[in-house]
């Protein structure tokens, strides 16, 4: 069974998803990966704003290819996550409510989910041209000159994906792990 989530997503909402629910994704996420995300805590460092507002966002960490001619955005698959764990347990305590890549995160990522109550979101590798199709719309909205790592806006509708840690800290990583070594025994 697939779960249909529109965004924004509350914490009570994200209270809800468990680690393995297959979930299909609606509404606006950000792009930003790791360049991008050293900018945005450079930029609070200095007091100033970041470049959208951050309570109840999701940030997918992909680096984008060129849009096709027709299409809004190239194939657009998922990056690994671990690259952006310096970085987001302090976008979660000022809101950030959602991330979604692909791979493990780190013990403090995990709490910060948890603290939180936010989600991590694992998409397939390897899938960015399917994945592409579920964006409808995309907006450069910082970072220009870092080009594919630029930050964006983008309009999704049934963003496919799994929830790899959820609010409770229930991480699928560590499930599946544990499952591996149990049919080996």
């Amino acid at each position: 069974m697939t779960i249909s989530i529109e965004l924004p997503i509350s914490k009570q909402q994200a209270s809800l998803l468990k680690a393995g629910d297959r979930v299909s994704i609606s509404g606006t996420i950000y792009t930003a990966r790791d360049a991008a995300h050293k900018r945005m805590i450079e930029a609070l460092d200095n007091g100033q704003p970041l470049p959208f507002p951050i309570e109840g966002a999701i940030i997918y960490y992909t680096g984008p290819s060129p849009a096709k001619p027709g299409n809004p955005i190239g194939a657009a698959g998922p990056t690994t996550s671990y690259r952006m764990d310096p970085y987001a347990p302090k976008l979660l305590d000022l809101g950030l409510v959602g991330m979604i890549g692909k791979g493990p995160r780190n013990a403090e990522v995990k709490e910060a989910i948890q603290r939180n109550c936010g989600l991590y979101f694992a998409a397939i590798g390897g899938a960015g041209a399917l994945i592409a199709k579920s964006i409808k719309k995309v907006e450069l909205i910082a970072y220009e000159d870092l080009g594919t790592e630029a930050i964006t806006k983008l309009t999704v509708e049934n963003f496919p994906a799994l929830v790899a840690i959820d609010c409770k800290g229930n991480d699928l990583y560590e499930m599946e792990k544990r499952n591996d070594q149990h049919s080996i025994s």
